[in-house]
């Protein structure tokens, strides 16, 4: 069955996850966050077959992602570098991590990498950070503005749910 595309889609999501939303996508950024660079690294560490990951790579490559650099002449040989635009995934990356973790999605492991502040040595978790005060806020403080106006509280209770309309 063919999967619907999301390319033309006026949503940032969809259109987000039409690029990073493949399974091995988020795994081969995951192992370049973690240093791997080699296309043997990518198909050793994930176990991935070589026609897979050679269009993975390429699709990451063609969407400004990863950046592809040679290393070597005879025979010619690359590494994958994350851009600018692959390194600000590391946001979601640590996001589902985390969520994993917290949700015990792997039989109780944790996550195989883990996210520490490089000066500190502290352990990282991803936030939603209010832009005004630059303070954290929890999910249950977080409205959602659909398309069509409509706020949406999904933090709340399925009862005590708001729903109003904003005018725009």
């Amino acid at each position: 069955m063919r999967r619907t595309s999301f390319a033309n889609s006026e949503c940032t999501l969809a259109c987000s996850l039409e690029i990073i939303g493949e399974w091995w996508t988020m795994l081969i950024i995951r192992e370049s966050l973690s240093g791997y660079k080699r296309f043997e690294e990518f198909r050793e560490n994930l176990g991935i077959s070589r026609n897979i990951l050679t269009r993975r790579l390429r699709h990451l490559e063609t969407h400004g992602i990863l950046e592809r650099r040679q290393y070597q002449d005879r025979p010619p040989r690359y590494e994958y570098h994350l851009t600018t635009k692959g390194k600000d995934l590391g946001t979601a990356v640590m996001a589902l991590a985390q969520w994993g973790n917290r949700w015990k999605v792997a039989n109780n492991k944790a996550t195989p990498v883990a996210f520490n502040n490089y000066v500190t040595g502290a352990p990282l978790e991803a936030r939603i950070i209010d832009t005004s005060n630059e303070e954290a806020v929890p999910f249950n403080a977080v409205v959602v503005t659909r398309p069509d106006g409509v706020v949406c509280h999904p933090g709340k209770d399925e009862m005590d749910a708001v729903q109003m309309s904003v005018s725009r």
